[in-house]
Parts: structure tokens; C-alpha cells; sequence
């Protein structure tokens, strides 16, 4: 289907690609990945011709239609289902076509070809991808005008969809989702019947929807079978074996160069000498492992633990227009250590709940009790743009720390994940991703009590994905997330708060039931062989969620013994680095032995922590397989 041969391209002097080469079959379905700047959109570019190669070659099957998302959202006076039958131009021109064509020959051609590509069932499935994108029957009779940026990107993807290219090319198409849309459009990219490239930071969604992972790393494009979860372990053992054979290859070297050095004087050696010369020259350079840390996310903890509940509501009412409010009756309560995510379709009110729980929002009816000394932390991802365009984030946070030293100052914008290079950069030149980190330090900068995240993570690539979720589970308050990253759902949440007809109710089930919730409707009945017991998706969810109470104590066990594990590995790196210092002994011999001791001390530490470590994993596999049957 594609193949692209030693792709060269730079952009402003800098190299994007360099020989890149990589084979997609008819019918993969590939994820393509790398970080933030390495060129992925830039390669959809040249696969799409909208750029020109500095060299190589870009191939595709002949007559094969090539799909994208359109840069601009629709914004017409069409309707939504009229936008997207449009799409599919042949059916469109064979339609008008046959208003008009005379010729026998010519109708019955026609005809067989509107068959063939299914024409007269184009509005149900058109009406269908609509549906699973999240706009009910009288939404997709309404124009394109009628909704906001974010919506005609849906409508957009709709269209892109229906029109099933033979090369599909999705280009983070979940920014613009909500959790339910994701999952529906994880469905749809799994049975699609054609080639799909697909480029997106969602982790479960590249471990669901995909059979390939295409690498964009060093300039280079290299293709990995399985989902992201396989890549990544496989690329793991990779490194590490490679690795290996440099040290062992460098050791070899090493010893053929001190044979050299030797003997290349003694006439007796010297035939020796020279062939582990030749030796040398003939030996392949095993290139050192380059790997790009990510700086990690931090959070402060509370200054001071508060008795729960942190936050009640009871019997609220919310909204924007006392008449037709959003959210009516609210009885819900927050505790000091609560893990929440907030499920629903977007439009249901999840905001505005998050609203309502940060303050921004006041109730038109009920009572909310809030604990004194309470510090919340809000982030969304429209507050990026409320960042000042002209100062750097050195500036930003100096604002709140007016009469710390400059040191102090630059240390919290490091500790908010930012490189020292780009902390006196303006905000208006910092990536998306560096704005969100930029703006989670500001947000949390108080050492909040409770943090509330509205989609935090449109911006951030997998690596730093994965950083804010340690930064979540390290936070010793409450979170509140609103997300479409099931992964980071998963993760991270505790409790699952459903929010949908005007009401907010726990969510008795885990992810995977959701998923079934979302795809199958929440009153899909099941019998057993003999059509004798029920099983609906509500008994699962409870079953689910007892399971995962009984299991909850043991993770949390878990995790604090792996957070502690990672402490002593970097106090034992710090003794490392001390004691590697050749002349410590002659210069401190008390020290010297002090640094030994402590060294040993914590090495026992690690050892007795992972052995904890391992009896717990132990026990929890265990009661999970018990809790399962």
C-alpha cells in the first residue's frame, strides 16, 4: 500500500528525516509514533504531496485514494449528514449522473457501481459514524455553522470516515473526543477495511486499535508488529541487547588497542600487531544507546492533611441559566484522598461539575459545605491561552515569588518539568506541551489540597503522559480528572462518577465495563447456555467493583513500596557518585567509611523492599485470580 525509500527532509536547517524507509502492507493498521518535534505531521505532509522530499521516494498503490482529516473544520450552512454523504465525491457524481444519462449501457454501469459501493445505504452508515461521534438524529439535521470549533472537527473525522480511503491518515484525532467518542472510533479503526496511519499519544488507544507501530526516532522510521504496550517492551529488550553488545564490543576493542600499543615496537610482535589492526578497522561501531529522558511532572503535596469530607454538596442545582439548569440534585461528597474520574458524553456536564467543585461555578439551589483551609488546584486546557504570550516562565512564576532569589525561582520552573533551556523562552514560542506543563506548575503551586484536571493531557506525548500519571499517584490530595485517555483513567482513578441525564451517579464497574456501557448500551441482557441465568452489564459492574475494593489495599501497598524503592535507588546513585571519587579516602578516611556504610544500608533497603515488593504482587495476582474465578 505505502512505500517510502531513504526519505530525506529538513525544514529551517534542521533534519526531520534522513534515509528513512519503512513498508505498510494493504490492510495494517499502524500506529505512527515519536516525541513532540521529531516530524510525524511533517510526514504526513509529504505522504499527503502538500510538502516535496529533499530526496527518496514516496509510493502508494496505483488509483488508491489517500483520506485525511481537513485542516479546517466545516463551518457551512450544510447540514451535518449532507456534509458527510459530500464526502464520498464518486457517490455524489454518480448520483447526479444518473439525473441525467440517456445511454442504456451507461444507467445500467451506473447503477452497478452505486451497488457495489453500497450507495443506497450511504445515509445509515453516514448517520451512524455521526451517532458514535456524538451527534443524536436532530444534531446531524442541523448546520455545520450551528457548532463550535471542536464539534466540526468531529464532523470533519465524520467525513474522512464515510469516505473510506484505501490510505486513511489520522492525525490525533482524539484531541477533539471525548472519552465515549474515543472509544467508539477504537472500534471502528479495528474493523476498518482498508490501511490506516494513525498518529496519536493515546496509549490505550495504540494497544487497541492498531497491529503496527511505526517509530519516528533519530531521524529514522522503524516498523514494530503488535500494539504500543509490545513496541515498547520490545524496543526495552532491544536497547538493553544492544547495549550489551557495545560494552562487550568496546571491551574487545579495547584489548586489540592495548595489544597494538604494546608490541607494535618489537619486530618479534609485529606481524601480530598488524593483523589485530586489520582486526580493528574491520570491526563494525556499535552505536551507543541514545535515550531522551523526559523531565519529570511534579505536584506539591498538602501542607496539611484536612479531615474529610473536603468538599459536600447536598440537594445542588447548576447551570448557566437558572431555567433550564445542567445538573439538578446533587448529593455527592469528596474525601481528602479521593481518586475521581468523571465519565459522559461531552454536553452532559462535566465541566460545569468541575466548575461547581473548584468554585468557579456557584449552585442556584442546595447546600455546599467546604472545609476550611481548603486549596484547589483547576486546569483546562482553554486556560493555555490565558497564558501572557510575552513572558517567559521564569517571569510567570517569579509573579509568585516576588522576594525569593532568582535561584528559587528557576528551581520551581524546573520542578514544573520545563528544560533550563526554554524557561526564559515567551510563553508564545513554548510548545503545547511546554505550556501544559508550564501552566499544571502555576495551577498547583500552592500545594493544593485537591487538583481538578479537564483534559490535561491534548498536549502531551506518551513519555509525559506517563509522567503525570506517577505525579497523580504520588499526590498525597484528592484528584478530579476529566479525560479521554482511558489509560490514564485506568491508572489513576479510584471511583467513577457517571455524569449524564442531568445527574451524577457512582459508576459500579471498571473501565472495561464502560467500554461495554458505551458500545453496547447499559440494559444488554446475557444467558447462559440453557437460556436460564441473567447476567446484565450492571451486575458486572458490581462484581467489578467489589472485586476491585477488596484489591484496592494491596495496590496502594504496592505502589507505596515501589515509590519507596525509587527513593532508595536514588539515594544509593547519590552514595554512588560520592564514593567514585578516587581520592575520597586519602582526603577523608572517616568519611570515606561512613559513605560505605550508608551505601550498604540502603542497598539493604532495596533488597528487603523488593523482596516486600514481590510478596505483595504475589498476594494481589493471587486474590485477583481468586476474585476472577
Amino acid at each position: 500500500m505505502l512505500t517510502i525509500s531513504d526519505l530525506t527532509f529538513r525544514i529551517g536547517g534542521r533534519v526531520l528525516l534522513e534515509k528513512a524507509s519503512v513498508v505498510i502492507h494493504d490492510g495494517a493498521k499502524v500506529g505512527l509514533v515519536g516525541r513532540n518535534g521529531t516530524g510525524k505531521t511533517t510526514l504526513f505532509s509529504l505522504i499527503a504531496g502538500e510538502l516535496s522530499a529533499e530526496s527518496g521516494t514516496i509510493e502508494m498503490k496505483r488509483a488508491a485514494k489517500l483520506g485525511r482529516v481537513a485542516q479546517e473544520a466545516p463551518g457551512t450552512a450544510q447540514s451535518l449528514i449532507d456534509f458527510v454523504l459530500a464526502a464520498d465525491t464518486e457517490r455524489v457524481a454518480l448520483l447526479a449522473e444518473a439525473e441525467t444519462a440517456t445511454d442504456p449501457h451507461r444507467i445500467a454501469e451506473i447503477q452497478v457501481r452505486l451497488a457495489d459501493i453500497h450507495a443506497h445505504s450511504a445515509e445509515a452508515r453516514a448517520a451512524t459514524i455521526l451517532a458514535g461521534l456524538g451527534f443524536d438524529a436532530a444534531d446531524q439535521l442541523r448546520p455545520c455553522a450551528d457548532f463550535s470549533g471542536g464539534w466540526r472537527m468531529r464532523v470533519a473525522l465524520a467525513a474522512v470516515l464515510f469516505a473510506e480511503p484505501d490510505l486513511l491518515l489520522l492525525d490525533e484525532p482524539t484531541n477533539y473526543l471525548d472519552l465515549e467518542g474515543t472509544l467508539w472510533l477504537q472500534a471502528y479503526v479495528q474493523k476498518y477495511p482498508h490501511t490506516v496511519l494513525l498518529i496519536s499519544h493515546d496509549r490505550d488507544l495504540l494497544d487497541t486499535a492498531v497491529d503496527h507501530i511505526c517509530h519516528l526516532d533519530q531521524q529514522r522510521l522503524t516498523l514494530w508488529r503488535g500494539g504500543y504496550s509490545s513496541f515498547a517492551r520490545q524496543r526495552r529488550e532491544k536497547m538493553l541487547l544492544q547495549e550489551k553488545a557495545r560494552e562487550k564490543s568496546e571491551a574487545r576493542r579495547k584489548h586489540l588497542q592495548a595489544f597494538v600499543d604494546r608490541f607494535k615496537a618489537k619486530a618479534s610482535k609485529a606481524r601480530q600487531a598488524q593483523s589485530r589492526v586489520k582486526m580493528l578497522e574491520r570491526m563494525e561501531t556499535i552505536e551507543a544507546v541514545v535515550e531522551e529522558n523526559v523531565t519529570p511532572i511534579t505536584f506539591p503535596n498538602p501542607k496539611a492533611r484536612i479531615a474529610p469530607p473536603v468538599l459536600a454538596f447536598e440537594k445542588v442545582t447548576i447551570g448557566y441559566d437558572r431555567a433550564k439548569p445542567v445538573l439538578k440534585n446533587l448529593t455527592l461528597r469528596v474525601d481528602d484522598d479521593d481518586r475521581i474520574a468523571l465519565l459522559g458524553k461531552n454536553g452532559n456536564g462535566k465541566s460545569t461539575l468541575a466548575k461547581l467543585i473548584s468554585g468557579r461555578l456557584e449552585p442556584f439551589e442546595g447546600r455546599v459545605t467546604k472545609a476550611s483551609k481548603l486549596e484547589i488546584a483547576y486546569f483546562a486546557q482553554h486556560q493555555l491561552d490565558e497564558l501572557r504570550p510575552d513572558e517567559s516562565a521564569v517571569e510567570h512564576v517569579r509573579r509568585l515569588m516576588v522576594t525569593e532569589p532568582e535561584a528559587k525561582v528557576r528551581s520551581r520552573v524546573a520542578r514544573m518539568g520545563l528544560e533550563t533551556s526554554k524557561m526564559d523562552t515567551p510563553a508564545r514560542e513554548l510548545s503545547g506541551g511546554e505550556k501544559a506543563r508550564l501552566l499544571l506548575g502555576l495551577a498547583t503551586f500552592h500545594a493544593p489540597n485537591l487538583i481538578i484536571l479537564d483534559e490535561p493531557t491534548n498536549h502531551l506525548d506518551i513519555d509525559s503522559r506517563e509522567s503525570l500519571i506517577e505525579a497523580l499517584n504520588t499526590f498525597e490530595g484528592a484528584v478530579i480528572l476529566i479525560s479521554h485517555d482511558r489509560h490514564l483513567v485506568e491508572a489513576t482513578a479510584d471511583r467513577l462518577w457517571l455524569v449524564a441525564d442531568g445527574a451524577v451517579t457512582p459508576f459500579d464497574g471498571d473501565m472495561d465495563d464502560y467500554r461495554r456501557y458505551v458500545l453496547s448500551g447499559p440494559a444488554v441482557e446475557r444467558r447462559d447456555g440453557n437460556g436460564a441465568d441473567k447476567v446484565t452489564n450492571a451486575d458486572r459492574r458490581r462484581q467489578a467493583a467489589e472485586r476491585r475494593a477488596q484489591l484496592a489495599p494491596l495496590r496502594k501497598k504496592i505502589q507505596a513500596v515501589e515509590s519507596r524503592i525509587e527513593a532508595l535507588k536514588k539515594t544509593l546513585k547519590g552514595l554512588d557518585d560520592q564514593l567514585a571519587d578516587p581520592a575520597l579516602f586519602t582526603r577523608d578516611p572517616a568519611k570515606g567509611a561512613r559513605l560505605s556504610k550508608d551505601r550498604a544500608d540502603t542497598q539493604g533497603a532495596i533488597d528487603a523492599a523488593e523482596e516486600e515488593w514481590l510478596e505483595l504482587s504475589g498476594d494481589y495476582e493471587a486474590a485477583e485470580l481468586e476474585s476472577t474465578g
